[in-house]
């Protein structure tokens, strides 16, 4: 039990700053009058989530204190988040916005190398401490822990806004990024045992795996359809005349109980029907909930949260079963490398999505731009089912390579 709350509260904080500045932050900036365009181009800020797998081996060989290879990682990390949030509440958000916008993007950048180095430790730590047959419920509990802190910050903080104010917005995600670390210090992980080979033949061994051009690009178009999509969601729901209040409640309420409804029962169904169909019929459900978005207007609430409803169950149910065949291709002796190579072309491919994002809302429209979602995500389903039939992805749980 200690394991299972150390994991939910340390991937529920990993959430928190992803859904305040990455989901929240468009809003605000939306209603300051900033393009479209510049929204889009604030998902190159999560450029440390891309990078990790290159100092994520260190997390392999070294330490901070004595043998805690870990532990003292998540913990450094984690705190080093806050004391950054902390210094971003000592000015209020037209003072970043409109005045340092630039020195603003930087400390974000830090701020997501921070969460990207605690998200290699505490990956590692749960490829070690989930047995392979609880790995479909251990990324159900994985996505389910980050979709809720990323909805509470982007969702429910941002609801109650206007009581907070930036200032207290930020102050209670420095506290839950502290209080996120508590468990923590009652859960032992299992001893890490260093491999001290040279780094170079540990990455080649992996792309030298079967099937490992496939297998990457695979991994780089699954939630590609969906973050192209959902990065539009929020700047189309504010053009429709939707506050910042109703935002927080859709947002807070709806899709938070959708999200965590969809990343338990996706965890759940991965390991009861199998890698192979899970990832086929999520990936499905994830195009018809973009579809969704089509003709929505200002008017219709009940069109906009069944949307949400859709498009936050169909999200985590695919990341889960994702989650979890990517944690089957890790190796026991580099989990930390593996998982974060593999995360790493996952977080590139949302990157590159939410980039091109507002180039495609402005030229197509809100409606055209979902539809071309919705597409990607069929493309990625081929390429899916490629990997099925070369046997990439197992059908039941698998251990690991």
């Amino acid at each position: 039990m200690k394991k299972w709350i150390a994991l939910i509260c340390l991937y529920l904080v990993q959430g928190l700053p992803h859904g305040f500045f990455g989901q929240a932050m468009p809003v605000l900036m939306r209603e300051q009058g900033l393009e479209l365009t510049v929204i889009g181009m604030l998902s190159l800020l999560a450029l440390p989530w891309a990078l990790k797998f290159i100092w994520a081996p260190l997390l392999d060989r070294f330490s901070i204190y004595r043998d805690e290879y870990r532990r003292s990682w998540i913990l450094l990390m984690n705190y080093c988040a806050a004391a950054l949030l902390l210094v971003i509440a000592l000015q209020p958000v037209e003072f970043w916005v409109q005045q340092h916008l630039g020195l603003f993007a930087a400390m974000l950048l830090v701020l997501n190398f921070f969460i990207a180095t605690q998200d290699i430790a505490t990956d590692a730590m749960a490829v070690e401490n989930l047995k392979a047959t609880e790995r479909g419920i251990g990324n159900g509990v994985q996505v389910a822990g980050y979709r809720v802190g990323m909805v509470l910050a982007g969702g429910v903080l941002v609801a109650f806004f206007g009581w907070f104010g930036w200032q207290g917005a930020l102050l209670l995600l420095a506290l839950a990024m502290v209080a996120g670390t508590l468990p923590l210090w009652r859960f032992q992980p299992k001893a890490h045992v260093v491999d001290n080979q040279p780094l170079w033949p540990l990455w080649l061994a992996f792309f030298r795996a079967r099937g490992a051009a496939l297998w990457l690009l695979m991994i780089f178009l699954f939630k590609f359809g969906d973050a192209f999509g959902t990065q539009m969601i929020r700047p189309m729901l504010v053009d429709h005349g939707l506050t910042l209040e109703q935002l927080g409640v859709i947002l807070g309420s709806i899709g938070f109980a959708a999200g965590l409804f969809g990343a338990l029962a996706g965890g759940w169904l991965v390991s009861r029907v199998g890698r192979q169909s899970a990832l086929l019929g999520f990936l499905l459900m994830e195009a018809f909930a973009l579809l969704s978005y089509l003709g929505i207007n200002g008017q219709d609430l009940f069109h906009i949260y069944l949307a949400v409803v859709l498009e936050h169950i169909a999200g985590g149910m695919a990341t889960a079963a994702l989650f979890t065949i990517m944690m089957d291709r890790c190796r026991e002796h580099c989990a930390a490398a593996d998982y974060a190579l593999q995360s790493c072309v996952v977080v590139v491919s949302g990157m590159i999505a939410g980039a091109l994002s507002g180039f495609s809302a402005r030229a197509l429209g809100y409606d055209g731009h979902f539809v071309v979602a919705a597409l990607l995500c069929i493309v990625a389903l081929l390429v899916v089912w490629q990997a099925i039939r070369q046997q990439l992805i197992a059908a039941k749980p698998a251990r690991s390579l």
